[in-house]
């Protein structure tokens, strides 16, 4: 029925509830468009109709909404917005602060329990770290303690900014050099790395003992191959080249290579070094001493133009019959194929070789044909410790619970801070052995004549068997000079008295009060210390510790000295040219233990449990500890 028809009342009522509004219609073809007018009709709308008094009072009672434009508002927009933004960058810096606590007792914790299995814990941890260091917000070391030089040392020729580092097994692929130099060592390890690619052991095959805050395993060298960790060196030289400014072609990486960038072509910063790993493929027999051979050179061929220090590993206890190679005729033989390689390296900058030793092999006859064998062959220094395995008695406590005790059966290499003491005596028989070694000749020199054999003996009967060192009775050393005639001494005498000081009192005292040569104060027999310490000798573990840690830094350089004369107080026997250098591993877990290693004849500590067990801020917490107890020391 039309509205127009209804009765009035109905009216009415339809007058409260229709509204009208246009009409949608169809788009019209016709082109007077402009001279349409909108069409009407009649829509029904639900109306909520309630009293006039009733709208005023809920009118009253609603709060004006504020102008957003006026000052107040203005005002608590800004304050609200800056604490916001000041919070995200307060909270950024100290997440990505190397010392702040959460790296330790909220990462790790979170780590073990979403990846009960050490290696997948370890494979997210360099997955997650890689992610955040390409978009620059890893964890880094802030402030840059190191540039007080307070702890600098030397490390063939290089000024290093610290005497720490990381060990072989954190970053076997080459897929975080730069997040872990950002984490503060001066040295990293990478690798093992073996020639072709291998798989390794079984898993499970690390397992953790939290208790000891120690780890077994037995990767057995697992490795993607030398071609594909050159590959990635070699990325990672020529991005750098790029940034440069050199281009990113072979010219450029040769540039580098060369040493034009003023760094280390290797780790790429001043004041640091990489190392890298190389051994042999597990398939390979260990008698076999050419085929071994072949694998080493073949890693150094690939991998040493983009290393600083190439590491030989002999000493892996997860390689069958690897550890055999220590012997001293293989070990020499493969040792200066190692060199013979490093040497023919298409750079300017000379490779450093070192050879990694097993902590097992510490009897008299192993350490020192492995001296013979570093000697013999050229090798520029020594790793000295790896996993070992034995398995050491428990912490103080004397307790391990049921899990850890059936943990202690599995085959593979035991590391923690249980072996600690181990690695420190060997590391003082290894230094002392090394000083008290053959130096080798200068290349235009020839060697000395051997002695004639006794009458009845044949000169192979008299031949010293192969690897030991030769001695030769005085005469035979004795230089021959042609007689000097007395018109020739009176001369020399003459001409010396011209130069010498009159002898007077005052001449003879100042004389007196300057001694021929420094010697240390922890070696020196006169010192006060010295004194104190013979009489006052530690009765406690704790004790010796402490001891032996406040003399180390006598070794460690002041931020007055300079690195090149601490070197040359801390080895009296070998000039720094000749002086093998000692990289020390095995139990290191806190500064007092870096020191320890350092006045045990160590140059540089490398860590790994501590840092699987401490997070990615170990390296800062020990580094504060050494300043600290250097600090307390000097007090």
């Amino acid at each position: 029925m039309p509205c127009s028809r209804a009765p009035p009342s109905l009216r009415r009522c339809l007058d409260r509830l229709i509204v009208l509004r246009p009409a949608t219609s169809r788009p019209h073809h016709s082109s007077n468009l402009c001279a349409r007018r909108p069409r009407f009709q009649y829509s029904l709308q639900k109306v909520q109709l309630r009293p006039a008094s009733a709208t005023a009072a809920v009118a009253a009672s609603t709060p004006p909404v504020k102008d957003a434009r006026s000052l107040p508002t203005r005002l608590k927009n800004i304050l609200l917005g800056s604490t916001i933004g000041l919070s995200l960058i307060m909270g950024y810096y100290y997440v990505t602060d190397t010392r702040a606590s959460i790296h330790e007792w909220l990462v790790i914790p979170c780590l073990r329990y979403f990846y009960p299995d050490a290696e997948d814990a370890h494979e997210f941890g360099n997955r997650a770290l890689k992610a955040l260091y390409s978009f620059g917000i890893h964890p880094r070391e802030r402030g840059n303690s190191d540039a007080w030089g307070d702890l600098a040392i030397e490390v063939f020729g290089y000024t290093l900014q610290n005497p720490i580092g990381t060990s072989a097994g954190i970053d076997k692929h080459c897929d975080i050099p730069d997040a872990l130099f950002a984490a503060g060592p001066a040295i990293i390890e990478i690798g093992g790395v073996t020639p072709q690619p291998q798989d390794g052991n079984p898993k499970p095959r690390v397992w953790r003992l939290p208790s000891q805050k120690a780890l077994i395993n037995r990767y057995g060298l697992n490795s993607n191959g030398a071609d594909h960790v050159a590959m990635r060196l070699r990325q990672r030289v020529r991005e750098y080249a790029y940034y440069m400014g050199w281009g990113i072609d072979e010219e450029a990486e040769q540039r580098i290579l060369d040493g034009e960038a003023g760094v280390p072509p290797g780790s790429l910063q001043e004041g640091r070094l990489m190392a890298v790993q190389v051994a042999k493929n597990k398939w390979v027999a260990d008698m076999d001493i050419e085929a071994v051979k072949n694998d080493y050179v073949y890693c150094v061929d690939a991998l040493a133009r983009y290393a600083d220090i190439i590491v030989v590993n002999v000493s892996s206890p997860n390689t069958p019959g690897l550890r055999g190679l220590q012997k001293v005729e293989p070990l020499t033989d493969i040792l200066t194929a190692v060199v013979g390689a490093a040497r023919n390296t298409k750079r300017k900058v000379p490779v450093k070789v070192m050879v990694k030793v097993s902590p097992d092999e510490d009897d008299e006859v192993s350490v020192r044909g492995i001296c013979d064998a570093v000697w013999d062959s050229g090798v520029d220094g020594v790793v000295v410790g790896n996993t070992t395995k034995r398995r050491p008695d428990p912490t103080a406590s004397g307790y391990l619970p049921s899990h850890e005790q059936k943990l202690m059966l599995e085959q593979g290499g035991y590391s923690g801070p249980q072996i600690f003491g181990r690695t420190v005596a060997l590391v003082r028989r290894y230094r002392k052995m090394l000083d008290e070694g053959s130096y080798p000749t200068e290349d235009n020199e020839s060697p000395a004549p051997s002695p004639p054999p006794p009458p009845g003996k044949s000169s192979k009967e008299t031949q010293p068997p192969p690897g030991a060192s030769v001695s030769f009775p005085l005469e035979t050393q004795k230089e021959t000079h042609p007689p000097t005639s007395d018109q020739e001494i009176d001369e020399s005498v003459a001409r010396d008295k011209k130069h010498l000081k009159p002898q007077t009192a005052e001449a003879d005292a100042q004389s007196r009060s300057q001694s021929i040569f420094r010697i240390p104060e922890r070696n020196n027999p006169f010192s006060s210390s010295s004194e104190s310490d013979d009489t006052a000798k530690p009765s406690s573990s704790s004790e010796t510790e402490n001891s032996a840690a406040s003399s180390s830094i006598d070794t460690t350089p002041s931020p007055s000295s300079s690195p090149t004369s601490s070197a040359l107080s801390s080895s009296s026997q070998s000039s720094p040219r000749d002086r093998k250098v000692i990289f020390a591993t095995g139990g290191v877990s806190s500064g007092v233990d870096a020191l320890q290693l350092l006045a045990a004849g160590a140059d540089v500590a490398q860590i790994y449990t501590a840092l699987v067990y401490g997070g990615i801020g170990t390296v800062s917490k020990i580094k504060e500890e050494m300043r600290e107890e250097m600090k307390r020391r000097q007090r």
